[in-house]
């Protein structure tokens, strides 16, 4: 079942994912070579907790060690965060969900570090576009299949692959909720959307072929091929025109994300 947001609901949604974006905002003048990913985690939590008033969602999440995934070059999703530093050269997505007042915000983007290769940004950049597609798409009467049939057809264009082990979720009270949102295509999704869900789209794009793995930790998952991967993730309303991300960033332009200016 798919829960439709009361108006009471979507403001404190508005205010999780507020304050979700502003951790990615926060944390982006941290991220330079020699920081551990463990510092960056702890920066994050002290930051949630302290600043935000907040609670960290992915700590003690079906177990998760710590408050933040942060999953480098080849890790697809689910990084835990520890004693490897960041290198230069390295591409790193940094994923945050808040709780506040109840209520989940959830959002992740990738940060270049240094003088990385042209063929990496250029994967990171493609990822991000394919969100954006999917994001302008999002109104009420849909097929959510359109989500996925749509960013597939723009990242086959560009001669990347797409994780299909993971989705994105509907999101509120609890972290995961319904629906799935595939982001490759799938016709079998037959849901309609409509105004009042909230669901998140967090498309996993590889540089090289889409098969991955779970490591020994049970929650670090990596590409077979070893290839470098990208993610970004919003949470998004859907309005009753159209769509709102709760999880915009100041330096994203809402304007050029939604009318498809380059």
């Amino acid at each position: 079942m798919v829960k439709i947001k009361t108006k009471e609901e979507i403001e404190k949604m508005k205010i999780a994912g507020k304050l979700t974006a502003e951790v990615l905002e926060m944390i982006k003048n941290y991220m330079h070579p020699g920081i551990t990913t463990q510092e960056i985690d702890k920066i994050c939590h002290d930051y949630i907790i302290h600043k935000q008033k907040a609670i960290p969602a992915c700590l003690g999440y079906k177990g998760f060690p710590k408050s933040t995934c942060i999953s480098i070059n080849n890790v697809v999703c689910h990084g835990i965060p520890n004693k490897e530093k960041i290198k230069n050269g390295d591409i790193v997505n940094v994923d945050i969900s808040v709780i506040k007042n109840g209520y989940h915000g959830d959002s992740s983007k990738m940060f270049i570090i240094g003088d990385v290769k042209k063929k990496y940004k250029d994967l990171c950049k493609s990822t991000k576009k394919s969100l954006y597609i999917a994001i302008r798409l999002i109104k009420p009467g849909i097929k959510i299949s359109k989500i996925g049939k749509n960013i597939q057809k723009y990242i086959f264009k560009k001669n990347f692959s797409i994780v299909e082990d993971y989705c994105g979720h509907g999101i509120g009270k609890k972290f995961h909720e319904d629906p799935q949102i595939l982001h490759y295509k799938n016709n079998s999704q037959i849901t309609i959307l409509k105004e009042g869900m909230t669901f998140t789209i967090e498309p996993m794009i590889n540089f090289g072929k889409k098969e991955v793995y779970c490591c020994k930790d049970g929650w670090t998952v990596k590409t077979k091929d070893k290839s470098y991967s990208a993610q970004y993730e919003h949470t998004i309303l859907v309005t009753k025109y159209g769509c709102k991300i709760l999880t915009i960033r100041k330096e994203e332009n809402i304007n050029k994300i939604l009318m498809n200016k380059k």
